[in-house]
């Protein structure tokens, strides 16, 4: 059986809108799950094997984006998708890499954003 890129290529292209509708919530779903089970301090197995998960989609979209580069179709959506799955692949790296560091991030973001959702009684 022969890999056809050529192929491939014009079905991504064809499908653009189906692929991105199920692609950019993949990415988003997927790496806020390594996001949470890196602050949960889950072991790193688990976190290695959603971050391995997250990067599926990220990649996808990457190859799904020079699709439209290799026929010179150069607009804002695919430098935006361009960059979104470079960000999922960037923060699942850093969870992999360096945990600790994301932890701490966690940490001081919800310290600054919690006392919002706290009540507040008048007496």
């Amino acid at each position: 059986m022969m890999f056809d890129l050529n192929t491939v290529s014009e079905f991504s292209r064809n499908h653009c809108i189906s692929i991105c509708a199920f692609l950019v919530p993949a990415n988003l779903v997927a790496t806020l799950a390594t996001i949470v089970l890196t602050a949960l301090r889950r072991p790193k197995a688990q976190v290695w094997k959603a971050a391995a998960i997250a990067a599926i989609p990220a990649l996808v979209m990457v190859f799904h984006v020079i699709t439209w580069f290799m026929i010179g179709v150069v607009m804002a959506p695919t430098y935006i998708l361009l960059w979104l799955a470079a960000t999922c692949l960037s923060i699942n790296l850093w969870a992999i890499s360096h945990p600790q560091s994301m932890v701490r991030l966690l940490k001081w973001a919800w310290g600054m954003i919690s006392p919002a959702f706290q009540r507040r009684h008048l007496t």
